[in-house]
């Protein structure tokens, strides 16, 4: 791609399957403007320093996950909640989803562990994440806010048992939650 064709929208596409392929480790500026057929000079001209950047290559990816969510989930709303977040577990665990997954994980480890810029990023990232939970509340629901957040916190914390082995914990509090295992 020739200096003159680059942008913001026509980098992000490149540098977000680099980082959905090698992670967060990977997301230095050389890498990332390697993956990106450009300099590490370009990707500071368009997007101004590295965090700006970084932050709005997470905010690409969480629109990407959510739109594959989307397609994948239908144009039909589920009718409960409980439908809601066994179709978004059962679509969480397919293989071309991991990639996303293992992601997050990096993002919420490097947010705990205090790197610059990870919290902010993964607060803007869940942000995006209810907002469209949201949408995905069944017609009628009298807390569509309340029920993103409660739906939120099972699904974050049922992947994250199952990530570390324990997807059968997980399985028996969603029954023990009234929800339906996936």
């Amino acid at each position: 791609m020739s200096p003159a064709q680059l942008s913001r929208e026509t980098l992000l596409p490149a540098l977000a399957a680099h980082v959905l392929e090698q992670g967060l480790g990977g997301a230095s500026l050389r890498p990332l403007a390697k993956a990106a057929g450009t300099s590490d000079r370009m990707l500071i001209y368009h997007f101004g320093n590295k965090e700006t950047l970084i932050s709005e290559l997470l905010g690409y990816i969480t629109g990407l996950y959510s739109g594959a969510l989307d397609a994948a989930l239908g144009s039909e709303r589920p009718k409960t909640r409980q439908e809601c977040v066994a179709r978004i577990l059962a679509e969480g665990s397919k293989p071309e989803m991991q990639a996303f997954l293992v992601l997050w994980w990096d993002i919420v480890a490097g947010a705990a562990r205090g790197f610059p810029g990870y919290r902010e990023a993964a607060q803007a990232m869940m942000t995006k994440q209810l907002t469209w939970l949201e949408g995905q509340m069944p017609e009628g629901d009298p807390d569509p806010a309340g029920g993103a957040r409660m739906l939120m916190t099972m699904i974050e914390g049922t992947l994250m048992l199952s990530a570390v082995g324990h997807t059968d914990t997980a399985l028996q509090g969603l029954l023990a939650g009234g929800l339906p295992p996936t």
